[in-house]
């Protein structure tokens, strides 16, 4: 059995388990599934995220813009709300309720703590 394993990014986010292991998941439509480590997915948006916003209390989620611009406005001070374009990143820490709005069509990484989270319905954030 080989030990590389070819992964289309465009289906699929990486999990990287508490022990380094790292695994290959389906995504599926709604909000990501938690684990207990990291989930790195690249991302390529045209909508904002279906949900009016989302927190991390397990650890801090660092996004990368590759292409296009986005918006990412943070509850602690919605007046600082930044954007990014590409080469352009930011670090959510951990426990701030967030939003990420599409400006443009957009490729992203983002790298996100688990295994708790929460989000907001659309039209409550």
């Amino acid at each position: 059995m080989s030990k590389i394993t070819p992964v289309d990014v465009s289906r699929y986010s990486f999990n990287i388990q508490r022990d380094l292991s790292v695994s290959a998941t389906l995504r599926k439509p709604g909000p990501p599934e938690r684990i207990d480590g990291l989930t790195i997915g690249i991302l390529n948006l045209v909508h904002d995220a279906p949900h009016g916003g989302e927190v991390h209390p397990d650890g801090d989620e660092i996004l990368y813009v590759i292409s296009g611009k986005l918006r990412v406005t943070g509850e602690s001070d919605p007046d600082a709300a930044i954007e990014l374009g590409p080469g352009e990143s930011c670090i959510i820490r951990k426990g701030e309720w967030h939003r990420v709005n599409v400006l443009e069509p957009t490729q992203m990484v983002h790298v996100t703590p688990g295994p708790s989270g929460d989000y907001r319905p659309l039209g409550t954030g």
